[in-house]
């Protein structure tokens, strides 16, 4: 079967009508094997690139539980991706942006650290996530956490420790962080007068183009912000609909966006509506449909559902 996504920007910036097909995408997304069981928490870390989305491990408990209160309680809603290496790691969770205020940036409120967790069976590959902590203290890692993009075992499970790794961005997550790595740098690191103290720590701070040139230009327009971290329902209780839903959102955030919106219901359909792109996708009676209205009034169908809950789960949806 192949089925085809219409393309929703088609009538914006006079871009030609087009479709994307949806399984040929699929085939080439190769899905990373599960870190832990289906009943393990699911987050959500919403940017401008997509969401990026993590598996918790439940072997690493304790990390777990500090990075889901840090999580609860909004720490990282509006954080600032404040750190990036290529070939190595993206970095988060420390630093609140608000382009209103003076600092612009602020330091996460941090809780007591929490202990180190590293497991050779939980090593530091490309997609895993992991604590940040201060050197020569294992037992250091409070908010930060990182992403790797390499396979950095070889260095990063060999010092202090061992870096506890405590989840894996799904495939379609890691999308959207390859496409943040692919940005630029820029050294804020003398930008106190904007900055703060979080100055210091921004050294090689991801920027969108065009680079900013003055300290002035750092703003929410140029650097990559987490707006939102949310729980997504476990994958044992989510309902099928929900699963592809989420699926959706992350291997499409250009066509299903804001991501995450509540699930309704209508004349026997489960739906998402997607205020950004003016889109639905949908369910009933075993079907996936999608609609768009500025393109047609007709609902139309993609496909089974058995077929995109197959490929959702087997990305870690």
């Amino acid at each position: 079967m192949k089925t085809c996504f219409p393309t929703l920007l088609r009538r914006q910036a006079g871009l030609a009508a087009a479709s994307l097909c949806l399984f040929a995408a699929i085939a080439a997304t190769a899905p990373a094997p599960a870190l832990s069981a289906p009943s393990a928490p699911l987050v959500r870390l919403a940017t401008d690139f997509g969401p990026i989305d993590i598996q918790l491990d439940a072997s690493a408990p304790a990390t777990v539980a500090n990075f889901l209160a840090y999580l609860r309680r909004g720490a990282y809603d509006d954080t600032v991706l404040h750190r990036k290496v290529t070939n190595f790691i993206v970095q988060g969770g420390g630093f609140r942006w608000n382009d209103a205020t003076a600092p612009r940036a602020v330091p996460v409120a941090t809780t007591p650290p929490v202990v180190n967790e590293f497991s050779p069976q939980r090593s530091n590959l490309r997609a895993t996530v992991a604590m940040a902590k201060l050197g020569g203290n294992p037992d250091s890692a409070t908010s930060q956490w990182f992403v790797n993009l390499a396979d950095n075992a070889a260095n990063l499970d060999r010092q202090n420790g061992g870096f506890t790794v405590f989840g894996r961005v799904t495939p379609p997550g890691m999308v959207a962080v390859d496409r943040i790595a692919a940005l630029g740098t820029v050294g804020a690191g003398g930008c106190t007068a904007v900055l703060g103290s979080a100055a210091g720590a921004m050294s090689d701070l991801p920027v969108r183009p065009p680079a900013p040139t003055t300290c002035a230009e750092l703003t929410s327009a140029r650097v990559v912000l987490v707006k939102s971290a949310t729980e997504l329902a476990p994958r044992s209780s989510a309902s099928a609909s929900d699963r592809i839903f989420d699926y959706l959102e992350a291997t499409y955030p250009q066509y299903a966006a804001p991501a995450s919106p509540p699930t309704l219901f209508w004349e026997g359909y489960t739906y998402r509506y997607y205020a950004a792109t003016d889109s639905y996708a949908g369910t009933r009676d075993g079907v996936v449909y999608y609609l768009v209205p500025a393109l047609s009034p007709e609902i139309t169908p993609l496909g089974s559902m058995a077929e995109w809950l197959a490929v959702a789960e087997s990305n870690g949806y």
